[in-house]
């Protein structure tokens, strides 16, 4: 039986609303016999589990019936599926619609799916292990996690492990009560956005910047002020004499270019914020991947008038699919910050914050990220090793220890030249992502970010020889044979 799961919520829900929508839609009709549960497991790949309580909830809804010793049943329900004409487009329906159209390209991440080669950046390590220890986690959690919801701002006992993490990692001291839980750092851009801006209030970006915060904070109705970096990171000299309400930043790992917020900057920018009333973001993305040395303490760490937003992920850490982050809010701010939270979708799911706490205080995360970081330092220096090897003095590395990807500059590219190549690599299985989403403006020079995290070090070299052949062929050298 063809069921298509929609990837929303628990793998349960998402297969109860399969079934019912076959069922309503004719495709089962009333005395059809559904599969066995094992069978249907197995065809889908989930858990017998999974399908259990699928069936369970259908039957509790009156759509299935069970049959001893036969099997589930549909039952004779009087639905009769309405013909469906579905208005193709309409006219934005909101303000709000209207801008998130303007901003709504969801297909940076999207751009190379399934090739064998994509050097997608963002993506956590691959690592076969922490599924392992992660699916003990959860189950344990859920032997005991109640049935009923948790707070808007989250599971206290992962918020006082997150106080610890921070205060050991980060130098950031903070209470429980002054951390969120929410789902993924894009729902702290969208709550920071409910929160603190009306529409036409500025916000300073970096100059590149994070698309998905610059999306966010546009779609809201803010208006985007870029601040050009440098190798010190964001140039606070060149912060805008008219108050801005909020400034977003990156300072542990500018992203994308990677340099790191100088400790004169961090300072000259809390005394901005401190001047002008205004309050900072500080996006803390990848802290945790530092292979040089110990990165400087958060900028959090350092505001003694309570006007820094600090918000981490685990996301990038663990697994893309976790969504969950959190914040640590200033304190005048904090009521506000949860009941947005609590309005938009009331908490984090309980089962995996519950299983993250215990994560965290019997030490695996902290083992998980030795592991991590030990292992993309490998990988990327198979990168910046094969970049010499294969792509020579065509490419400039940026200079950055730290994070999940490596930019590197396209010596004598313009945009189109660019795009070929990114072209051309995708025919031939290697995935390249431009620098140039990142900016408000055609940037200066052209430059890639090649993602490290997706790939082991074998899969890492051959793509990077693969590159070298690709540039090749632009040039019009051996490549191109």
């Amino acid at each position: 039986m063809f069921l298509e799961l929609d990837g929303q919520g628990p793998q349960y829900a998402q297969l109860t609303r399969a079934i019912k929508a076959a069922i309503l839609g004719g495709r089962l009709v009333a005395g059809a016999r559904l599969p066995p549960t094992r069978a249907l497991a197995r065809d889908l790949d989930i858990s017998r589990i999974t399908v259990l309580a699928a069936y369970e909830q259908l039957r509790a809804e009156g759509f299935i019936e069970g049959r001893v010793g036969s099997g589930s049943y549909v039952t004779a329900i009087e639905h009769k599926p309405a013909p469906r004409h579905p208005a193709r487009t309409i006219a934005a329906p909101s303000r709000y619609a209207r801008r998130a159209r303007a901003v709504q390209d969801r297909t940076i991440g999207l751009l190379h799916h399934g090739l064998r080669y994509d050097l997608q950046y963002g993506n956590p390590q691959v690592h076969p292990a922490l599924n392992d220890l992660w699916a003990r986690e959860l189950a344990r959690a859920a032997t005991y996690t109640g049935q009923s919801g948790s707070r808007a701002q989250g599971l206290l006992a992962l918020r006082q492990q997150i106080c610890d993490y921070l205060a050991r990692r980060r130098g950031v001291q903070a209470q429980p009560e002054d951390v969120l839980i929410v789902s993924g750092t894009q729902q702290a851009f969208a709550l920071t956005a409910r929160v603190l801006l009306d529409e036409g209030d500025r916000v300073v970006l970096e100059e590149p910047s994070y698309f998905g915060a610059r999306q966010a904070f546009a779609a809201h109705g803010a208006r985007l002020v870029p601040v050009r970096t440098d190798d010190e990171g964001l140039v606070c000299a060149e912060l805008p004499r008219q108050t801005p309400r909020l400034i977003y930043v990156t300072p542990s790992h500018q992203f994308p270019s990677g340099s790191v917020l100088s400790l004169p900057r961090r300072l000259e920018l809390l005394r901005y914020a401190n001047t002008h009333r205004c309050w900072v973001m500080e996006d803390d993305y990848d802290s945790e991947f530092r292979y040089d040395s110990r990165p400087l303490t958060a900028m959090r760490s350092l505001d003694s008038s309570d006007r820094v937003i600090y918000v981490g992920t685990f996301s990038k850490v663990m697994f893309g699919a976790l969504r969950l982050a959190y914040m640590v809010v200033p304190t005048a701010l904090r009521d506000d910050f949860i009941t947005a939270k609590y309005l938009g979708d009331f908490f984090c799911p309980m089962i995996e914050q519950a299983a993250l706490a215990h994560f965290m205080e019997s030490s695996g995360f902290e083992r998980h990220l030795r592991h991590a970081t030990k292992e993309l330092k490998a990988r990327r220096e198979t990168v910046i090793q094969g970049l010499h090897r294969h792509a020579g003095d065509r490419v400039e590395i940026a200079d950055s220890q730290a994070g999940m990807h490596v930019v590197v500059w396209l010596r004598g590219y313009n945009r189109a030249r660019t795009e070929a190549l990114i072209a051309y690599a995708h025919e031939r299985g290697l995935g390249l992502y431009p620098m140039a989403p990142h900016y408000s403006k055609a940037p200066a020079r052209q430059g890639l970010i090649l993602g490290y995290c997706g790939l082991s070090s074998t899969g890492l070299n051959e793509a990077m020889q693969l590159f070298g052949y690709c540039l090749d062929a632009l040039d019009g050298g051996a490549g191109s044979r």
